[in-house]
């Protein structure tokens, strides 16, 4: 196990670990960072960017995924269906692009994240980049029809002003041990809930659910959608066939387990390859020649194309929204509209 492993693990450990422990004296002093930078923003002694369209971001306190990227690609889907043209921007975690750029599903997720491919599958324009604002700027510049923004993890990019400030947790795994980074999972203090203007929370599909009475706390959930070859589009995935026979599954994601109990609930019984977030797939992580079929998520599926052949499998999923948050989401954007 590396060392970044084993601080994850101690993150979502049920009680306190001596290596959470020994890093709390850090986690004391990025907290005070965190708090003093927040403080400046809201003192306008730094300051933030307003945008000639509305923004909303959609975030999460903890390092790793949450669901944000469905989200985001559920919520623009609603938007654009009600009227509105949205664009996407996109941080392009994992990619070595620099400076900001559109991102399609044509590019190297090697130079623009996997992320950003998953995003630019909803045939709404995305572009990436580390200052969000550049981004922003530059897909208005080249989508003048674009009305609103959406921002895919960018809840502690203050530079870039929002009107909308969505918050995504995974009711599964939560806040883990409730520490800040290093010694916790998160970015910021659970108390920044209280300034969001909806709270989501991701939850397993069986999970018992009413609709909500309005946005501020609402839920979501992942509704698989058929396989999908990587290889041959043609194809159609008999997963009866899989079952008893050898099969590997692997998946780069935060929080790996999860992949793996929905395959489960399937009938699937694979060998389990939980790997790194964000992983740089390469050759020998498909070397199964005496295997049935490959499976893997959607976010791994972008940076194996070049890699795969007809065994291997990806799992789409859809992010189901409770309706009061789109509706919600509608009225703040058309109010911005009409100020």
């Amino acid at each position: 196990m590396t060392l970044a492993e084993r601080v994850a693990a101690a993150w979502y450990a049920p009680r306190l670990t001596a290596l959470a422990a020994l890093l709390w004296p850090l986690s004391v002093v990025f907290r005070a960072v965190v708090a003093t930078r927040r403080t400046l923003f809201r003192a306008g002694v730094l300051r933030s960017t307003r945008l000639p369209v509305p923004v909303i971001v959609i975030g999460n306190l903890n390092v790793g995924g949450a669901g944000k990227t469905p989200l985001t690609c559920a919520l623009a889907a609603e938007l654009h269906a009600r009227g509105f043209h949205p664009g996407i921007v996109s941080r392009g975690y994992g990619g070595s692009a620099r400076e900001p750029r559109a991102a399609s599903r044509a590019d190297d997720p090697r130079i623009v994240g996997d992320e950003p491919l998953i995003l630019a599958a909803t045939g709404f324009p995305v572009w990436i980049g580390r200052d969000r604002v550049a981004a922003a700027r530059g897909l208005l510049a080249a989508h003048p029809a674009c009305d609103v923004l959406l921002c895919d993890d960018g809840l502690q990019h203050y530079r870039l002003a929002r009107d909308v400030e969505i918050a995504v947790i995974d009711a599964e795994y939560g806040f883990g041990n409730g520490m800040l980074l290093p010694a916790g999972p998160l970015r910021e203090p659970p108390g920044r809930l209280a300034e969001v203007d909806a709270v989501v929370r991701l939850v397993a599909r069986d999970a018992p659910r009413r609709p909500a009475r309005d946005a501020r706390e609402t839920l979501m959930t992942y509704e698989p959608l058929p396989w999908r070859n990587l290889v041959d589009a043609t194809r159609v995935a008999d997963v009866a066939s899989w079952r008893g026979r050898d099969v590997h599954a692997l998946a780069g994601i935060a929080h790996p387990q999860r992949f793996f109990a929905l395959l489960r609930s399937m009938g699937i019984a694979a060998f389990e390859h939980p790997l790194p977030d964000h992983h740089a797939f390469t050759a020998a992580d498909l070397a199964y020649p005496a295997t049935a079929a490959i499976l893997m998520t959607q976010k791994d599926a972008v940076k194996c194309v070049g890699l795969a052949d007809v065994r291997c499998w990806y799992l789409p999923l859809s992010a189901v929204l409770d309706p009061a948050l789109p509706a919600y989401v509608e009225n703040r954007i058309r109010g911005f509209q009409t100020a």
